[in-house]
């Protein structure tokens, strides 16, 4: 049995909102539920309904930047930081800005539609 998992290509996520989501590890791509790994580039002006998601997730900006309104709080990540949100916060992700936003995230458990707990817009 090989101890690894390759994947030639990404699961390209289908959205209705301009955003860009490829799936290189994780339950859809790679049928991994322990952890996920996407790369993703928001457009200008993007954002999506608030969640509580059971898992915890990282996100590494890459070019241009992008918002985080968690709980109580906004914090705004540019290229070469990176930010730890625990699962269980309430969180939005938007990108309010002129120029795309691209990122790497991290799941842990992965990413699933059934435990991000998107709110109703």
């Amino acid at each position: 049995m090989k101890r690894y998992v390759l994947n030639p290509a990404p699961f390209v996520v289908p959205t209705t909102d301009g955003k860009l989501i490829e799936e290189h590890v994780g339950a859809a791509s790679t049928g991994t539920s322990a952890y996920s790994l996407a790369h993703m580039v928001a457009p200008p002006h993007w954002s999506e309904p608030h969640q509580t998601p059971s898992f915890d997730e990282i996100t590494i900006v890459v070019r241009g930047r992008k918002r985080f309104e968690i709980d109580d709080d906004t914090v705004e990540l540019q290229a070469g930081q990176a930010l730890l949100i625990k699962g269980g916060a309430r969180v939005r992700y938007s990108n309010p800005f002129d120029a795309e936003c691209e990122y790497w995230s991290i799941c842990v458990p992965a990413f699933s539609p059934d435990t991000v707990n998107r709110e109703a817009e």
